[in-house]
């Protein structure tokens, strides 16, 4: 509720809130006389831009200008300055910017981070926690995508430190929303095979998982509750398609009854997806929403992403 607040000050009222924040401390002092800062540098928008567009879009190409990258004594050591930042300024490029806009407003952030080496390292740190790691709420593909590739072209990294974004990046730009999925053999319990691309249904949910996972038969079971998706796939216009990804053949035998006979419980054949690694799966379950020509709607989505979208077409 806090950040909310915040963002809506940023895009709604900026002037009024710093000409509050240029006030006197609980001390009696001018902030601005202290060396170690107890807020992020806020920035004033132009009253010129009245619509909530024109501000967002200036506050996402500004948002850094008053920061002091080379400042390292006062920011580095302040997260509740500096990484509460860095969330507003990710939770707007998120909720209220293009994604042309948002990837340069990033590269902007990077490019100002490259002055000081410890304070690169720390930024793009934040960066990596907030839209990368898969338990974090603001994670997102689609952000973090400009900063790897301005990682891969940065000359702060060796060729040694560029291994891993690079991997990333790889990663990331498979399977993205709008490009048609990667086919893959898979095999069922009773051994009979088939391709991905074969699947013929209106839709097609690929529910990558493991064994045993707790979090996987939670997803499961919030998917058998739906009746978005049970209804569909009783009248055949959605396939559900549980795929273990890896090779231990006993423990995926072991827990096929965890998932609905109506879906289709496989496993990659012959390594098709252990060693290809032709899906981005960081994290398990990972779900992928296809449509009949598997073109990727959906790429990770969380259950209440899926459900929402097959909530939104038409019967």
């Amino acid at each position: 509720m806090r950040q909310t607040y915040r963002i809506f000050c940023l895009l709604a009222c900026v002037p009024i809130v710093l000409a509050s924040c240029r006030g006197s401390n609980r001390n009696g002092t001018a902030a601005s006389d202290q060396h170690i800062p107890d807020r992020f540098p806020m920035i004033e928008v132009p009253a010129m831009l009245s619509t909530p567009e024109e501000r967002a879009q200036y506050v996402a190409a500004h948002y850094w200008d008053k920061f002091d990258f080379t400042d390292t004594a006062a920011y580095l050591d302040k997260p509740a300055v500096t990484e509460q930042g860095m969330a507003d300024f990710l939770n707007i490029l998120r909720q209220y910017v293009a994604p042309s806009d948002a990837a340069a407003s990033l590269d902007r952030l990077l490019a100002g981070a490259s002055a000081d080496t410890a304070m690169f390292r720390y930024l793009t740190g934040l960066l990596e926690k907030y839209l990368y790691d898969p338990n974090s709420p603001m994670r997102s593909e689609e952000l973090y995508i400009p900063v790897l590739r301005y990682l891969v072209a940065s000359p702060q990294l060796d060729s040694l430190a560029k291994l891993r974004p690079r991997a990333r990046l790889e990663m990331a730009l498979k399977n993205r929303p709008g490009d048609t999925a990667a086919d893959f053999a898979y095999v069922d319990l009773k051994g009979c095979s088939g391709r991905m691309h074969g699947l013929r249904s209106e839709y097609t949910v690929l529910f990558f998982n493991n064994p045993g996972c707790p979090a996987c038969r939670d997803i499961a079971g919030q998917m058998v509750a739906s009746p978005e998706i049970t209804q569909r796939v009783r009248d055949g216009r959605l396939t559900v398609l549980a795929v273990y990804p890896d090779e231990d053949l006993k423990a995926w035998q072991e827990h096929g009854a965890d998932f609905p006979e109506s879906w289709g419980y496989v496993r990659g054949r012959d390594g098709a997806l252990s060693e290809a690694n032709l899906y981005d799966l960081k994290a398990i379950p990972t779900l992928y929403l296809l449509d009949r020509n598997k073109k990727v709607l959906l790429k990770d989505a969380t259950f209440e992403q899926l459900n929402g979208y097959l909530s939104a077409q038409q019967p």
